[in-house]
């Protein structure tokens, strides 16, 4: 069976591509593809061929934030049927490992994570017309429901997973370094846990202003200079700080600005390598600096409060492109004047 992909086959060659899917296995579902969001690593796979430590070393067909309908089902599949629409978990887990077994499935040693050059060969990723996963990540939503809001329930995972890395935020205030859509459904993610305020950072004013719509408490432009940050910084140092940004300025920043014995989580990919971080800061004022990778059990909690409307991600969405496109919809998605999530669209 043919399939037309996305497929990257180096850094800005972003084709259309056709492959051939080998026959169904017994324990496979394929998927008809329905949308899918275009990610932050996704547009850092296009421009340089890699995010952060992870390098594309053969063709990649991208995208991890799909959504779609069952068409066939491996003969040892049940609690599927065909003309499902399913949310699809990017991860596959091997449920074996001592990191399963403790419940950090993100951590899982065996993981294979679609449209990722974490391993290689690399596993393919979801922008394609039809492409196989297990049934264990086909989540299913209601017949109607729309497949664009199903497949930005990766994003909104991430989010809850590195809200619930912070610890108690409930009655607390927050600071958000980096205002593109995963900093978005942050401070969504945040407001849902009754964080008191979300103060968002960027150095873009377009995004500040979307995210005053979607009801940050404050924003600030670093393009104007940080000298109104720093004083706020100073009087009222904030209890948590995420850094989303994925720069090493980001991270800095964050670092400077949470109270004493706080919390810094970094969410942001960073160029890879080592990067220089005032590390003293954490020492001398005890702060907890938190890593957030991915998301576990938190894709189901956000497939839920998606289709319950308790958490709204389409008012991210600013542009859908038919898949046949994907490489005008990545043009766009790069541009942060006009855009703040692209979606592409069966």
């Amino acid at each position: 069976m043919k399939t037309i992909a996305a497929t990257l086959f180096g850094p800005e060659d972003l084709r259309m591509a056709e492959h051939t899917l080998s026959a169904l296995k017994p324990n496979m579902v394929r998927i008809r593809f329905g949308a899918g969001g275009i990610c932050g690593s996704d547009m850092h796979y296009f421009r340089h061929a890699r995010t952060g430590d992870f390098v594309v070393t053969s063709p990649l067909i991208l995208g991890h934030e799909v959504a779609g309908e069952v068409m066939q089902l491996g003969s040892e599949v049940t609690g599927l049927s065909v003309g499902d629409r399913v949310a699809v978990n990017p991860s596959r887990w091997c449920g074996t490992c001592a990191y399963c077994h403790e419940g950090r499935a993100n951590l899982c040693e065996n993981i294979y994570f679609m449209g990722s050059a974490s391993k290689t060969p690399h596993m393919q990723g979801g922008f394609a017309r039809f492409f196989d996963a297990t049934p264990a990540q086909c989540v299913k939503v209601p017949r109607d429901f729309p497949f664009q809001a199903a497949a930005l329930a990766e994003p909104l995972a991430v989010c809850l997973h590195a809200v619930r890395r912070a610890g108690h935020v409930k009655g607390h205030s927050a600071i958000i370094f980096g205002a593109g859509p995963i900093g978005l459904l942050t401070l969504l993610a945040l407001k849902h846990a009754g964080a008191e305020s979300v103060v968002m950072v960027d150095l873009a004013a377009a995004p500040l202003k979307f995210a005053l719509e979607l009801g940050a408490d404050r924003v600030f432009d670093l393009s104007e200079g940080e000298d109104k940050l720093a004083k706020l910084a100073v009087a009222t140092p904030f209890d948590v700080g995420f850094e989303i940004s994925g720069t090493a300025a980001g991270l800095a920043s964050a670092i400077r600005t949470v109270r004493r014995g706080g919390t810094v989580v970094q969410v942001g990919n960073l160029p890879g390598g080592s990067i220089p971080v005032p590390a003293n800061a954490v020492m001398a004022r005890e702060l907890d600096l938190k890593g957030t990778f991915r998301f576990g059990e938190e894709f189901y909690e956000a497939v839920e409060l998606i289709v319950s409307g308790e958490i709204g991600v389409l008012q991210l969405v600013t542009g859908e492109f038919p898949l046949e496109e994907a490489p005008e919809a990545f043009a766009v998605a790069l541009d942060r004047s006009r855009s703040v999530k692209v979606v592409l669209t069966a």
